[in-house]
């Protein structure tokens, strides 16, 4: 129904563009929200076909996103990639550089922290015994809500303590560690997989989705255990772009919940959400002494400067520094 709205020969556009998106290996999401942001210029546009349009109109559909509906800077970056990867990929027309957009103002706020303790009253009041697991090995591992959510059975290895973390942001492979203090509950969930997918196999199912083209070169892996999830979905669900139905991860939206329903029963008032635990974590690792280029490669990131901004939420008051007060009290 939402393609209809678009100029005669948009619905194709629209789908050479999600063509193209997963030609390129994109995320699901960044597919959804790619196509929503180019369908939104669009009709900004008055349902023009863009290959008619240019500079001149992307830049007047970014303003008006910062002047009359005071989207974020991230949402408004978010809008730029989209409509730059529709020229640039789709309809090869490279945009040139766009210097009259009103930007919008991305405010400088530091990321919220808890306490050690309140990290362990968080993790307590976590009922569920899975979730609790999942919550856990978030604020051990500083890994984002869906790599550990997409966590396959192979990526967990005991021997050398390490967990793989595949297609991160960015699309980038890393390891980081596996908290001793979970291995014995990981081991326990890995059995718990084990038998799901032992029965999943009897009743002629047990496939799972492969990222890119390994189901093609690999007809078998989809099959195999290693290539399970290890937070499997409790019910089977439909592939979005597939339509085999097949046992996804654990949703997100769960965890989320759950984070949030944790943090009011143990008296948590700061703003809390699953991605508070990593930012935890790497503001406790750099606490214990390690330094900040391990820290980056643990998390991720591809610039060392974002991993900076934790040193300024180190439980130090002031960047360190000893108010006079107390030099003289």
């Amino acid at each position: 129904m939402q393609e209809s709205i678009l100029p005669s020969s948009s619905p194709r556009l629209l789908d050479q563009v999600r063509e193209r998106l997963r030609l390129k290996h994109y995320s699901l999401r960044t597919e959804r929200a790619y196509v929503g942001w180019i369908r939104r210029y669009i009709i900004h546009q008055g349902r023009r076909h863009p290959k008619d349009m240019g500079k001149k109109e992307v830049e007047a559909f970014l303003t008006s996103l910062a002047v009359e509906r005071d989207v974020s800077a991230a949402t408004q970056g978010q809008a730029l990639s989209a409509i730059l990867f529709l020229y640039r990929e789709v309809l090869e027309q490279p945009l040139p550089w766009l210097d009259e957009v009103t930007r919008a103002k991305r405010p400088a706020r530091l990321p919220s922290v808890m306490s050690r303790e309140e990290v362990q009253r968080l993790i307590a009041a976590v009922d569920d015994p899975l979730m609790n697991l999942v919550v856990a090995l978030l604020y051990g591992t500083g890994m984002r809500v869906l790599e550990a959510l997409r966590l396959r059975v192979k990526d967990v290895d005991f021997g050398r303590g390490e967990i793989l973390v595949r297609e991160g942001k960015g699309n980038k492979d890393r390891v980081t560690m596996l908290p001793a203090s979970l291995a014995d509950r990981l081991r326990a969930q890995l059995s718990v997989v084990r038998a799901l997918h032992a029965a999943e196999l009897q009743a002629g199912r047990g496939d799972v989705g492969l990222p890119h083209a390994l189901a093609a070169k690999y007809p078998s892996a989809a099959k195999s255990l290693g290539w399970q999830y290890v937070f499997p979905a409790a019910g089977l669900s439909v592939d979005p772009r597939s339509g085999a139905v097949r046992r996804h991860h654990v949703d997100e939206k769960r965890v989320q919940r759950t984070v949030k329903a944790a943090a009011q029963r143990a008296g948590i008032v700061k703003q809390v959400s699953p991605h508070t635990l990593r930012h935890s974590f790497a503001t406790h690792v750099l606490e214990a002494g390690y330094d900040i280029r391990t820290v980056q490669e643990l998390l991720g990131h591809s610039d060392v400067s974002t991993t900076m901004i934790y040193t300024h939420v180190l439980n130090r008051g002031g960047r360190g520094v000893v108010s006079p007060l107390d030099r003289v009290t």
